[in-house]
C-alpha cells in the first residue's frame, strides 16, 4: 500500500496481482460471470492489508501436544456493501473473515441531481463494538459513500475504512472533507469524472456488470 501526497487519506493497493486483476475487470469484453469472480478475488486482497491493524487480545490455546498463547480478534468486524454493486465484493471478503457480520445500506444515486438517495438499511444491533468496512467498488462523486459514513456514525460506529476499486480524486476529496479520519483504500486512483459523472478511465457501472444487466 501505499499514500498519494495529494490524497492523505487514500491507501492505494498496488500489488502486482491487484494491478492485474483490475486490468482485466477493465476490459470491457469481461463477462459478467469473470468479473464477479475477479471482483471477489480483489476484494479478498485488499481486506487482508485494510485489517492488518486490527486491535486483538490474547488467549490460550491447546494443541495436539500442549498449550500455547495465541491471539484473535478484539472485537467483531462488520462489512457493510453500499447495495447494490457493494454486494460484488462481499462474498471475496467473507472468504477472508468468514467470521465478519454483514449489515447492508442501500443508496442510489439520483441520475439527475447525482445526490443520494437511502432505500434500505439493515446493521447488526451491535455494529459499534468493532471496526467497519464500508465497501462499493466505485468512489465518484463520493455522495453514496459519506452519505453512508455519516449514517453509521449515528450509529456510533467509531472505527470506519472504505473499500473500492477505483476511485476519482473528486470522490476522494469528499470523503476528505466530511469525514477526514476514515481511510479509503482502493486499488487505483482514476484521473476524473465525466459530465456524467462516471469515472475516467473507470470500468463502467459495476452493478450492471456484476449482475449482467448492461
Amino acid at each position: 500500500m501505499r499514500r498519494t501526497p495529494d490524497h492523505p487519506n487514500l491507501l492505494t493497493h498496488d500489488h502486482p496481482l491487484i494491478g492485474h486483476k483490475l486490468g482485466i475487470l477493465r476490459e470491457h469484453a469481461t463477462p459478467p460471470p469473470t468479473f464477479r469472480r475477479v471482483l471477489g478475488e480483489i476484494a479478498g486482497l485488499m481486506t487482508y492489508e485494510a485489517l492488518r491493524n486490527l486491535p486483538t487480545k490474547p488467549r490460550r490455546v491447546q494443541t495436539p501436544i500442549d498449550t500455547c498463547d495465541a491471539t484473535e480478534l478484539a472485537a467483531p468486524v462488520t462489512i457493510v456493501p453500499i447495495l447494490r454493486a457493494g454486494l460484488g465484493m462481499t462474498d471475496g471478503m467473507l472468504r477472508l473473515v468468514p467470521e465478519a457480520r454483514v449489515g447492508h445500506i442501500g443508496v442510489q444515486r439520483n441520475e439527475e441531481t447525482h445526490q443520494p438517495v437511502e432505500y434500505y438499511e439493515k446493521l447488526p444491533s451491535d455494529i459499534a463494538e468493532g471496526p467497519v468496512l464500508v465497501v462499493d467498488p466505485m468512489l465518484a462523486t463520493g455522495g453514496s459513500a459519506t452519505y453512508a459514513v455519516k449514517y453509521l456514525k449515528k450509529r456510533g460506529c467509531g472505527t470506519i475504512r472504505f473499500l473500492c476499486l477505483v476511485a476519482a480524486p473528486e470522490g476522494v476529496r469528499r470523503m476528505a472533507e466530511d469525514h477526514p479520519e476514515v481511510e479509503v483504500h482502493a486499488a487505483a486512483l482514476d484521473d476524473r469524472l465525466n459530465e456524467l459523472a462516471y469515472i475516467v478511465p473507470g470500468l463502467g457501472d459495476a452493478g450492471d456488470r456484476i449482475f449482467g444487466t448492461i
